[in-house]
């Protein structure tokens, strides 16, 4: 599966974001959906994700009551809802998809195709 990610750009601090995942080639019905994060100088870090079975939804404590997933009816796009934006949040998001355990959602060794990255720029 082929993810594109799209809609970083540059906000102030308070503003919001909506990131958007679109797969091509077939739709993420069997697998499960994650974003995460880069900043730059550090490592990539997990921001949340959509669990295929069930379809709940887990985040980072950083980001929890701020951000939000979510996703469309075709199952061909999935949403990262960004909220009260922190200078903080400034970092290289990126879309992913796996087949992991539940247990390691957060991990990005267990999602096997990954998106291009989206800059979200946040102003102080």
């Amino acid at each position: 599966v082929q993810l594109q990610a799209s809609g970083g750009g540059l906000v102030q601090a308070g503003g919001s974001l909506r990131l958007s995942c679109a797969a091509s080639g077939r739709t993420f019905s069997r697998y499960n959906m994650g974003w995460f994060r880069q900043a730059p100088g550090k490592e990539r870090e997990f921001v949340g994700c959509l669990w295929r079975s069930g379809g709940r939804t887990y985040y980072a404590d950083s980001v929890k009551g701020r951000f939000t997933i979510s996703r469309d009816n075709a199952g061909i796009t999935i949403y990262l809802q960004m909220n009260s934006l922190k200078a903080e949040d400034t970092a290289v998001y990126y879309c992913a998809a796996g087949q992991g355990v539940l247990s390691g959602y957060s991990d990005p060794a267990l999602y096997n195709y990954w998106g291009q990255g989206t800059l979200v720029t946040v102003s102080s």
